[in-house]
This record gives C-alpha cells, structure tokens and sequence, in this order.
C-alpha cells in the first residue's frame, strides 16, 4: 500500500506511525481486531482461551458517555447495554497502556435532543439531522455540545500519547440511525462539521479519521479521510476475502486511501487474503454473540484465522 500522511497536518507522531503501520500491513497481512463493548472484555479472553492469541486491535463504545442519555423509564435491554458501557474510556486506556494495542472507537450516539430508548436508532428519535446544518437552530447547538462532551474523553487519549482510530457517523450509507436518516450527504456534512471542530477547535490531533460509507455522494473527500471502511454481515457462514467489497468501497470513495474491515460479523477466510492479498490492513468482528459460542464463528474458524502466519496478534506480528 502506498504510504500515507495523516489528514490533519498536526497529527502526533503516535498517529502517524499507526497509519504508516496500517499502509505497511495492508496486501501483506492483516490486523487482527475484535469489538468489546463491555469492561470485562470477555470478547478478548474467549479468542485467548480459544486460540492461545490476542487481538491486536480492539474496538470500544462510547454510548454511555451520550450526554442526552434515556432515563430509567427505558428499556431494559437499553439500561443494561448503557450500564454494561459505562467506564470504557477507562478499560481502553489501560488496555492500550498495557499492551500497547491499536484501539478504534464507535459511538452509538443518543440523540442530542429528545427521543426514547435507544435513541441512536432513527425510530426512537424525531432528531433531525438537516437541521444542525443550519446556524442557529436548537439541533445545532446540541450537536456542538455532545461533540465538547465527547472531546473531553478523546482527550484523555491524546494527553497518554495513544493514537485512536476514530469511526464517527458510522454506516451512514443506511437510514436506520439518526445521523443517516437524511441521507448520505447530510451524514457527510456532520462529519465534516466534527472534523473541522475537532482538528482546529480542540486541537484533537491523535485521531485517524475512519470514513464507514460505500455510496459516492457520502464521501467527505480525500482531505478529510484517513482510512475508508466497511461494515458487513452476511446472512450466514461462507469462506470469504470480502474482495468484491473491497472494489465496492474503494469504487465509492478513494483508491488512494487505506482500507479496513471496521465490522464483520463473520472473520475473513486468511486463507483466500494469502492467495488474494486484497488490502485489508485490519477487521474487527463484532462483540458478544458474534464473536462468542459458534453461531457466527466457530472456535475452528478462529483457530485458523488467529494461527495464520498473515495475521498479526498481540503475540505475533
């Protein structure tokens, strides 16, 4: 892969070689990651136990930090996930600080103004996200304030000297979360909107910027993207590179940009990228049931992957 500078012309040294990192393994290896949403990391011990290996990236959540959270008059599937979430930032820096592991962050964003349960979902919200393109307007102002509140926390990375890959907006390219309830465009335009509050107002210069979109009209353009990726699950177990993926979101946004697998539910078959050597520089497979028991993965299927010589691990890079 063709080496890459980050986007923000201040990014920190730690940023910056993470991304030379991601250039260097992409079409030679791949990254291993895993999502962990809650703080035991239970995620992590199974592939341990299962495999003798770790990830060497993982993925963390910052629903619980929503400023706009549900009350307790929510569901209880909402309460517990809220609950479960709560101190991720504090288990993702000890985790980085400990093993000096590649951490990417999503955030599940609650609504900035009303909505019920789960309000990250367009159909618990009435949020609309066209309006905080306009100046003065109440959506706007709460956007704003989510995006300090959140700033705090990315913050806290940047003061340890730990790059994050940064997913805001992510799966813009549907419509069932409120950030992409208007379209890809509008989604977009938010990101745009953070990514010039972030760089230039609170200096946040340890982030990668990771695009989630594969429609053309969506994307912010190669100034503003370090890493374009994707999401996918597929409706049941096949052996897979995810190469006609990749022409797809390479097709819709840059083919000057590093590419990552930024969810699976189902790990790509290392055996296919060896003879294929698609540039995929990591995947994350989702939390919980997607990664945990043998519904989406088998414990073979996770020997194979974290035991190939193509994939880095916390013990073999």
């Amino acid at each position: 892969m063709t080496h890459q500078i980050p986007v923000n012309p201040h990014a920190t040294p730690e940023a910056a070689a993470l991304l030379r990192c991601l250039c260097q393994t992409a079409g030679t290896k791949i990254i291993a990651g895993q999502h962990t949403q809650t703080n035991p990391m239970e995620e992590v011990a199974y592939l341990k136990e299962v495999t003798g290996r770790t990830p060497k990236l993982c993925g963390f959540e910052l629903l619980s930090y929503s400023p706009n959270l549900p009350d307790d008059t929510a569901s209880e599937p909402c309460l517990t996930e809220i609950r479960e979430n709560r101190g991720t930032v504090d288990t993702a820096l000890r985790w980085a600080k400990e093993t000096n592991g590649i951490v990417t962050l999503s955030f599940h964003w609650f609504s900035p103004i009303g909505g019920k349960d789960k309000s990250f979902y367009a159909e618990n919200t009435d949020f609309d996200a066209k309006q905080i393109l306009q100046p003065g307007t109440p959506e706007r102002a709460a956007f704003f304030h989510d995006l300090d509140a959140i700033a705090v926390q990315l913050k806290r990375f940047q003061a340890e000297n730990i790059p994050v890959l940064w997913r805001p907006f992510h799966e813009s390219d549907g419509t069932w979360f409120w950030w992409g309830a208007k379209g890809p465009v509008v989604a977009k335009e938010l990101y745009l909107l953070m990514y010039d509050y972030y760089t230039n107002r609170h200096a946040l210069n340890n982030l990668l910027w990771v695009w989630n979109c594969r429609l053309p009209e969506g994307y912010p353009g190669d100034d503003f993207v370090d890493v374009v990726s994707v999401d996918i699950y597929l409706p049941e177990y096949r052996a897979t590179d995810y190469a006609e993926d990749y022409r797809q979101l390479i097709a819709a946004t840059s083919s000057h940009k590093v590419a990552a697998l930024a969810e699976v539910g189902i790990a790509p078959d290392t055996a296919m990228l060896a003879e294929s050597h698609i540039p995929w520089a990591y995947f994350m497979t989702w939390s919980k049931e997607f990664c945990i028991g043998e519904t989406h993965n088998t414990k073979q299927q996770f020997r194979s992957v974290y035991q190939s010589d193509n994939v880095i691990t916390m013990e073999a890079e």
